[in-house]
């Protein structure tokens, strides 16, 4: 049996291992690794002759731990590049990724558009561009993807062959998101790997802890907060209500949050609904602007029964979990555009979380130089994103072309942060006994947190933890 790292090694995104049994090849995860820019990845797939280091006709199935991009957003072009097997992965993880990669098709398409010279506005084409980026792909190629999952419930083992069976639990995190746990048969031997997907932290709005994973021979551990601790302890809502109180009511303001369509901006309305229906929200517009996030939110709706007891019973007694009163989905871009002319005290959701892309960029662009708007950060930031700018303290940014001075106020609180911290990860990987763990490989985070985690578990005895290179390979 061997593992092979070709995403998230060394860096937090683009998580991808292929593992080998026999002849049968195994995909866990085939995310998009945004480390890399648009130039370093042409030069990448040129050399490969392919987005992937493998070929993907000789991949016979994809286990996949959650739906974000990071993780799912290269599916569509294995299928495009002869895959011809399954995708293994929850029921809400199903729903949640065909929204992603449906709207990453738009942006493709967008892309292509934009590269042909075709706008809305403008009816005349130029010659169709003939170097088309490798990793851009369509709907039809979202279709056929979508056509080849094969959902399966938690807790449940799932046999993919004689020799290999799968079963997913729990990470917290985002809705439908797992830890997958793979027994493998091998020369008469039970050989047991866990791939962690993204660890999500305990007592989060909305989803369950992350359930305990068995003793197990291989684990492989994200480490994206492998060196950081939460700072904020306080209840979402307090938290939440802090700002509000101090950004749109003791002073007039508007409070601009950035976040993400999925996972991020569902925790964010059922924590105002709360405030809502306890009579502490003030009475303020709420505007939601994101399709996605709309479209994400009828799937927290309809897997309610998987979410954790608290937003269950909140939802028998209020019905709703996400709507109250003076909240506004946002849905065309004219109506998005239209929000400038707002003028009373109000709250934004927009997404991306990054500030980089999405409706949101008009937002903070158009508020950026106003000293009574706020800009709330809820979570991580890639590094030279806007968001990372933003959070960075500098005085003047780039958005939308124009340079402009930062004279809003730049706000951080961690409490919606799907991340479990450091000490999540500790708790996570002490499920295992140390002297029955054969491997501990960690993934997924930055070169800082993955070597100070390393060193953190090295002082607790996990001595056989490695940091995989890309494309390094391990005999199992």
């Amino acid at each position: 049996m061997k593992l092979t790292f070709w995403g998230a090694a060394r860096q937090v995104t683009g998580s991808m291992c292929l593992l080998e049994v026999d002849d049968y090849r195994i995909l866990i995860d085939c995310g998009v690794n945004f480390d890399l820019d648009e130039k370093e990845k042409k030069a990448l797939y040129d050399q490969q002759r392919s987005v992937f280091p493998f070929d993907p006709t000789l991949v016979n199935t994809v286990l996949l731990t959650h739906a974000h991009i990071d993780h799912s957003g290269n599916i569509p072009n294995l299928y495009k590049e002869g895959f011809e097997g399954q995708v293994v992965c929850t029921e809400p993880t199903y729903s949640l990724t065909g929204l992603l990669l449906q709207n990453a098709a738009m942006l493709h398409q967008k892309r292509l558009n934009t590269a042909n010279g075709q706008s809305s506005n403008k009816k005349k084409k130029r010659q169709p561009v003939r170097d088309i980026p490798r990793d851009l792909f369509t709907e039809k190629h979202v279709k056929e993807a979508l056509e080849n999952f094969f959902p399966v419930a938690f807790g449940q083992r799932y046999r993919i062959t004689d020799s290999v069976s799968v079963t997913y639990l729990p990470a917290g995190h985002l809705l439908g998101a797992a830890h997958i746990v793979v027994e493998v048969r091998e020369d008469g031997e039970k050989k047991t790997l866990c791939f962690s997907g993204d660890l999500g932290r305990k007592n989060y709005p909305l989803l369950v802890d992350p359930y305990p994973v068995p003793q197990v021979d291989y684990l492989i551990c994200e480490t994206t907060y492998g060196n950081r601790l939460h700072e904020d302890m306080r209840p979402p809502e307090e938290a939440l209500l802090d700002v509000i109180q101090r950004t749109c009511v003791d002073i007039p303001g508007r409070l601009i949050i950035p976040t993400f369509s999925v996972g991020r901006t569902q925790a964010l309305l059922y924590t105002l609904n709360k405030l809502y229906v306890n009579h502490q929200l003030p009475p303020l517009k709420v505007f939601t602007d994101s399709p996605l996030s709309f479209a994400s939110t009828r799937v927290y709706q309809k897997f309610a029964r998987l979410l954790n007891r608290e937003a269950r019973e909140f939802k028998e007694d209020n019905e709703l979990l996400f709507d109250f009163e003076n909240l506004v989905y946002i849905e065309t871009g004219d109506a998005s555009q239209a929000i400038s002319n707002y003028s009373e005290p109000c709250v934004i959701i927009s997404s991306s979380g990054m500030v980089q892309g999405g409706r949101v960029e008009h937002h903070v662009a158009a508020n950026i130089e106003n000293p009574y708007a706020t800009i709330l950060m809820i979570g991580y930031a890639s590094e030279n994103t806007l968001g990372w700018r933003l959070l960075n303290g500098q005085d003047t940014i780039t958005i939308r072309g124009e340079k402009k001075s930062v004279l809003a106020n730049i706000e951080k609180i961690d409490v919606f942060s799907g991340h479990g911290d450091q000490n999540d990860l500790v708790d996570f990987v002490q499920m295992q006994d140390k002297e029955l763990l054969k491997k501990l490989f960690l993934i997924h985070g930055e070169a800082q947190s993955l070597s100070d985690f390393r060193e953190l578990l090295l002082g607790q005895g996990y001595f056989q933890t490695e940091i995989p290179e890309r494309g390094q390979t391990y005999e199992l």
